[in-house]
């Protein structure tokens, strides 16, 4: 054109500019640059544009924003060009400040423009309060609505967490398209929302839209976050029928997906069957195996990342260490820790916070202190794993030296760093360390978060102060399940059952799920005081939350139904534990000992030793309490035999349950050896012993003890003082008996219960003031129960009180209708008051309610075999000559005295009617037996089911003397000692 001499136009250029643009030819596209600047047409809008357009694309950024800052007359193209170029180059500060510098002067945005400078910001470290100006401005030009402008404003909202907002938006279009729906999904995915990630998906499905591959990845990953496992297996066919396969970051969501449920063989056919690897896939296997205790494959994948050219994340590496600490694989870490140090990434702080971890874990004090020492000092983590390396060892004192170097460094503590030092305290009971930390927390402005919350709770309830503990709980602003199980656990673990129930269904109706925990404890409570309808709805409901494997619950179960007396269903539950561990055996043995089932408790015990599991201090006190209560001294031995063989003889509780065996055996002299070995004692050891000598009658002796009790510091109990007033009551100490039972609420701090109301009126009523007994019991501050009635009319049976002994055998028959010695009691005062009538009523009215005496029966073991005997009893062998014998020392005894009282409960006719057999109680045939069957140098042992009467222990104190036998005779109130013609109870029971 030039050389014919033919002028070229505005369009000729413009025509050219296109071409070099098309070509990329940028040194042509200069020259014609050039010559539009001689010829003064670079002020056309058309050129200026098309300038731009071709500079941006040529990736002059510098010369294109010159360009575009010398036109006259800027166009929205022209500054999206510009935006969509400096984004190219990652250059995101710039493109941000290009794009408010153009809408401060006054330029007008399209939806391109905001879209490219909020994906800017997407790509940038900008401070959100810039996205929320950039949001305001698309409100006031109108594309609030708009998916292209509003898709990356959505994006940002939810990496930035704000959910809510991001939701808003969406919610706010006016049509979606898949990428509105891929950034709200992976949204709610990403900030823990998987449940509302799955809906989301299923509306996506109901639109109609083609889903994408990375709705796909999204949906996988909250299928994992949220284990619905089976969901993730149905998208994995909808994947296959899309061909989504064939992308990388699907296959890489599949695989975490398969290895963090364990489905280890999906997660590597997967693998198999992807096209192409990256560090991702990886990083996501070995993750998935780390976390799965797969520490072997998880190494074998890291190595073949290594040969493959590909790093593994500070992630996957912290979970390889992760998986070796887990497993105690020492080695295997260090040869970790070799790698990293050679990587460069040592300094890391997710690395330094596991290698720390490992060598903790592991047991490595030392490699750990010295690994801390060269570490990053400022990373609070570290600091915060020693304080649990040196938790694990109980060393309390390099604990706090720990914290406060760790004060001194000016590290500031976290939520973390409190719980790690306050669980040292609670495992060594170091309660007033425990409050100085406490405090810490407090002046840290901690004591709000929940974790550190459930923590203390812990703490105060395990050391017995609850209602500082309470106290905690109701300041916990949020429902937490742990906070709650802690204050339930630790009431049921101080025997305040009814509190842990009533805590536990306060939690239900605030609708806080339970944990496995939580219902381990509430049947644990329900196990402590019986209540087996509660326990037996907890028990559903562990069964409905899928607990119904759980060895805790398991274990709880089996102790609830066991110590119920329910002995089928206790040994189902234990059946039904899959793996049994000392605790499920133990929980059977204790069960059956604490509800009465001796013989089954034992049978447990001799199971457990054919099973081959090991016995320790928790199975040898219920197994030795059980012999104690069968009086079966010889397998008491054989346990105390086996105690001493395994080494557990030093074991304040085998002590214990020791003093308990040989005292209710009747070996006195062998329950006190037992004390005075033991190298230490508790307040149990010292009830074992005053209980002992109280129930032998020796009181003086048990208040003796009861005093050294309080000199050496021991702070009485309960049970203490159950033992303390029934050795008044049996010895006849009315005075003291009322000064101790008055000295338990002024001095010891401790609120009198029924039965300490029932042992004072025992002391009274054995002294014949059953008028006091009767005022003592319209005094209680509680519904007097049935022990205290029975004690009563006890005593006004021997007293012949009518009057007062039919107003206990009323409340007694109301309380409980089915129990005979109620009757039996209220009969033999109509007897003994020659009312017959009564007496007659009575007796009827126990066959209209199907009520059956109890029959009496004694128990005496001769030559290693235990010989029973009934009422009468004519069935044992040696029948012909335990009556022979019997004939004999009755005659003996009555030229020396004795004189026999066993009509004072029938009248004339029925002494006339009876058969004189009959009243051959069980203790004189068991004693007669032992008369012509044991050498006359042991002491003649008899366990008797009821009270001995009247004619029995006096026929017994004539037998010792005119025999120079020894006979100890335990009856179902105490043991009578008898010994030359006189009873160690002074005739006084």
């Amino acid at each position: 054109m030039e050389e014919h001499g033919i002028s070229a136009d505005l369009n000729t250029y413009k025509w050219l500019l296109e071409g070099c643009l098309t070509t990329g030819a940028l040194v042509d596209a200069k020259r014609v640059h050039c010559k539009i600047l001689k010829l003064g047409l670079d002020e056309e809008p058309v050129l200026g544009s098309r300038l731009i357009e071709m500079y941006a694309n040529f990736g002059d950024v510098r010369d294109t924003i010159h360009l575009f800052d010398k036109i006259s007359q800027k166009s929205v193209s022209c500054w999206n060009g510009i935006l969509t170029a400096l984004l190219a180059k990652a250059m995101n500060w710039q493109a941000i400040h290009f794009f408010l510098r153009n809408l401060k002067d006054g330029l007008c945005p399209d939806r391109v423009a905001f879209c490219t400078a909020l994906r800017a910001c997407s790509g940038s470290n900008v401070h959100f309060s810039l996205v929320q100006q950039i949001h305001a401005k698309v409100f006031r030009y109108g594309f609030s609505s708009d998916a292209i402008v509003c898709n990356p404003l959505i994006d940002l909202y939810a990496k930035n967490g704000r959910i809510g907002l991001a939701h808003l938006l969406f919610e706010g279009l006016c049509s979606r398209d898949s990428v509105s729906w891929v950034a709200m999904i992976s949204g709610f995915s990403q900030n823990g929302y998987g449940v509302e990630a799955l809906f989301l998906f299923s509306q996506l499905k109901m639109t109609g839209v083609k889903p994408t591959p990375y709705v796909f990845s999204s949906v996988l990953s909250a299928c994992t976050k949220t284990e619905y496992t089976d969901l993730g297996k149905q998208l994995h066919a909808d994947v296959l029928k899309w061909g989504f396969l064939s992308e990388t970051f699907v296959g890489n969501a599949l695989i975490n997906l398969y290895s963090r449920s364990g489905e280890w063989n999906s997660a590597e056919q997967i693998f198999l069957d992807m096209l192409h690897h990256d560090a991702v896939t990886y990083n996501s296997l070995i993750s998935g195996h780390s976390q799965g205790g797969k520490s072997d494959k998880a190494l074998h994948f890291f190595q073949k990342m290594q040969s493959l050219g590909l790093k593994p994340d500070a992630v996957t590496i912290a979970s390889l260490l992760s998986a070796c600490a887990t497993l105690g694989a020492l080695d295997k870490g260090k040869q970790l820790h070799a790698y990293v140090f050679k990587s460069g990434i040592s300094s890391d702080i997710i690395i330094e916070g596991s290698v720390l971890d490992l060598y903790v874990k592991c047991s490595d004090v030392d490699t750990a202190h010295e690994f801390f020492n060269t570490a990053n000092k400022e990373n609070v983590v570290l600091w915060n794993v020693m304080l649990v390396a040196y938790g694990q060892l109980g060393n309390l004192t390099e604990s706090f030296n720990l914290f406060y170097q760790m004060q001194y460094a000016g590290v500031n503590p976290n939520q973390y760093t409190y719980p790690s030092i306050l669980r040292t305290c609670t495992s060594l009971g170091a309660l007033d360390l425990g409050e100085q930390i406490h405090t810490h927390v407090i002046k840290t402005g901690f004591e709000q978060n929940v974790y550190l919350s459930s923590v203390l709770i812990d703490m105060y309830a395990k050391c017995g102060k609850l209602n500082i503990a309470r106290g905690i709980l109701e300041r916990v602003t949020e429902d937490d399940v742990v906070s709650w199980t802690a204050m339930i656990a630790g009431y049921a673990q101080h025997e305040l059952c009814v509190e842990a129930l009533k805590l536990f269904e306060e939690m239900q109706k605030r609708g806080i799920l339970a944990d496995n925990i939580g219902l381990s404890s509430a049947l644990s409570a329900c196990a402590g005081i019986q209540a087996l309808k509660q326990g037996s709805q907890i028990h559903c409901q562990a069964f409905v939350l899928g607990y119904f494997k759980d060895l805790s619950i398991g274990n709880s179960l089996v102790s609830l139904y066991a110590r119920c007396g329910r002995v089928k269903e206790a040994k189902c539950a234990f059946e039904a534990v899959e793996k049994k561990d000392q605790i499920t055996w133990n929980a059977l043995i204790s069960g059956f000992a604490q509800s009465g089932h001796y013989e089954e408790a034992l049978s447990v015990f001799s199971l457990m030793n054919e099973a081959e599991v090991e016995a320790n201090v928790f199975t040898y006190g219920p197994t030795v309490s059980a012999a104690a209560n069968i009086t079966d001294m010889k397998l008491g031995k054989q346990i105390h035999a086996r105690i001493i063989k395994t080494g557990h003889e030093s074991e304040i509780e085998a002590g214990n349950a020791l003093i308990t065996l040989y005292a209710k055996c009747g070996v006195l002299q062998e329950a006190q050896r037992g004390f005075f070995d033991m190298s230490e004692r508790n307040e149990i050891s010292w009830n074992a012993i005053i209980t002992g000598y109280s129930q032998h009658g020796c009181g003086k002796e048990a208040l003796r003890f009861f005093e050294m009790m309080k000199e050496g510091g021991f702070k009485p109990n309960h049970v203490t003082f159950v033992g303390v007033l029934s050795a008044c009551s049996h010895v006849g100490l009315v005075e003291e008996g009322l000064n101790y039972f008055k000295s338990m609420s002024e001095e010891h701090d401790i609120i009198p219960r029924a039965e300490h109301y029932a042992c004072v009126v025992d002391i009274l009523g054995r002294a014949g003031l059953v008028d006091h007994a009767k005022g003592i019991i319209k005094q209680m501050p509680m519904d007097p129960d049935a022990m205290v009635w029975r004690t009563l009319l006890s005593a006004c049976t021997v007293h012949r009180n009518m009057e007062i002994g039919e107003l206990a055998a009323s409340h007694l028959l109301e309380l409980e209708p089915k129990d005979s010695a109620s009757y039996v009691l209220l009969s033999n005062i109509y007897a003994v008051a020659k009312k017959w009538v009564l007496r007659d009523k009575v007796r009827q009215m126990m066959k209209d309610r199907g009520v059956k005496k109890e029959p009496g029966r004694s128990w005496i073991e001769v030559k290693n075999s235990v010989h029973a005997f009934f009422v009468g009893d004519k069935l044992h062998p040696l029948t012909d000559k335990i009556y022979e014998k019997l004939e004999d020392v009755t005659l003996k005894i009555a030229e020396n005295g004795y004189v026999q009282d066993r009509y004072s409960l029938l009248n004339d006719d029925e002494q006339e009617q009876k058969d004189p057999s009959i009243f051959v109680h069980s203790e004189k045939l068991a004693i007669s037996f032992a008369l012509i069957s044991l050498s006359t140098e042991l002491p003649i042992r008899v366990f008797k089911n009821l009270r001995v009467c009247n004619d029995c222990h006096n026929w017994i104190k004539f037998v010792s003397k005119i025999s120079g036998r020894v006979v100890i005779v335990r009856d179902a109130y105490r043991f009578h000692h008898f010994s030359d013609g006189a009873c160690s109870c002074g005739d006084y029971w």
